[in-house]
């Protein structure tokens, strides 16, 4: 890290925890400087740790000033699990990507059916007594000025990996209410996560994560009638039990988006994510100029290109952009807009949080 840059760091002084950051920025208030997010591989990780020095990820996250939320999800005590399964009876195959390594679904256990009542006789849904939320405040301890956040709700990705991606986009047309089925299997099974989360943590959760990926490089993956139809009622049901509980709503959908926020905004969005602003109609000045006022955004460091295959001045002008343009007047937290791989250089991820902390004191 050059002496210089240090220097200037070390000049800033923060006032705020990590928590009283986000939170001041989801109630519109001022906090003394840009919250910033972390999602990363592990292999991506490793290199970031390695050049810092520490083997803790915590001390990782202080010495970067990142003001990473906690997240809580309860421990799994059920059956069995079948090497390479999940409690959905998922299966999994890691496949390399050259610098590691992904686990793909390559079973869908609900592949093998056609009908609502053959699924009803040959499958099991998990249960909620196969976890235990009494592991929650522990996960807590030690992190109480950090943010919290709940267990990550996206139930169409969860059945994609049931039925098959092709087959999964099919019965969107093919057999609606079979996907009605599924949908109301995966969402009431999110929502008593919420609800006992919820339960068991009081007043702790900050923001719990509902999302639907909808977006593609170009356009919707959906069409807004299967949007309207399928998703939003659902969703709209989770944000408002969180809202009941004083937790805000961030929601994830990759690419491009824009067409859909109306939607999301009238259901209950609070927070979104990522910002892909590369994909079509998704600039950063349009978004802010038409739902800045109403939405938090958070993300927008991009992955496609400047992460992994721009210089570290390219890394610090979109750092300086994304808070000049949705940093103005407050409502944003910078992250990346998916998790950091192992592609991109150290140096670009070391420079991103670094100017985002110094010249987040400016942006407020």
């Amino acid at each position: 890290m050059p002496k210089k840059r240090t220097c200037a760091l070390r000049a800033r002084k923060e006032t705020m925890s990590p928590r009283e950051r986000w939170l001041a920025v989801l109630r519109r208030q001022k906090p003394d400087r840009v919250p910033m997010d972390y999602w990363a591989t592990p292999e991506a990780e490793a290199g970031i740790m390695k050049r810092l020095g520490v083997s803790d990820q915590w001390e990782m996250f202080r010495i970067l000033h990142i003001d990473r939320p906690v997240t809580v999800e309860p421990a799994y005590v059920g059956p069995a699990l079948k090497k390479g399964f999940d409690y959905f009876g998922v299966g999994y195959t890691g496949v390399s990507y050259g610098k590691g390594e992904y686990d793909e679904p390559t079973f869908h256990p609900l592949a093998q059916y056609s009908t609502i009542d053959e699924i009803e006789k040959g499958y099991t849904w998990p249960k909620h007594d196969w976890f235990d939320y009494s592991v929650l405040p522990a996960k807590l301890s030690g992190k109480e000025g950090y943010p919290c956040e709940g267990p990550f709700s996206e139930p169409f990705y969860l059945y994609k990996y049931l039925r098959g991606m092709e087959q999964s986009f099919m019965d969107l047309a093919s057999d609606p209410p079979l996907v009605h089925y599924i949908l109301e299997k995966l969402y009431d099974y999110e929502y008593t996560r919420i609800l006992r989360t919820l339960e068991t943590i009081p007043g702790r959760l900050t923001y719990n994560l509902v999302g639907e990926d909808f977006g593609a490089q170009s356009g919707l993956m959906y069409s807004m009638a299967h949007i309207r139809e399928f998703f939003l009622p659902r969703m709209k049901k989770l944000m408002a039990l969180l809202h009941q509980g004083g937790v805000a709503v961030m929601t994830h959908s990759d690419g491009s988006v824009r067409e859909a926020i109306p939607g999301l905004i009238e259901i209950g969005m609070d927070i979104l994510n990522p910002v892909q602003w590369r994909c079509a109609g998704m600039e950063r000045e349009g978004l802010k100029r038409d739902f800045g006022a109403r939405i938090v955004f958070h993300g927008a460091m991009d992955n496609q290109v400047t992460m992994p295959f721009g210089s570290v001045a390219d890394v610090r002008r979109e750092v300086e952009d994304n808070l000049r343009i949705l940093g103005a007047n407050g409502g944003y937290i910078l992250a990346p807009c998916h998790n950091l791989q192992s592609v991109s250089p150290v140096e670009n991820i070391v420079a991103m949080y670094e100017t985002g902390y110094e010249e987040g004191f400016l942006t407020q």
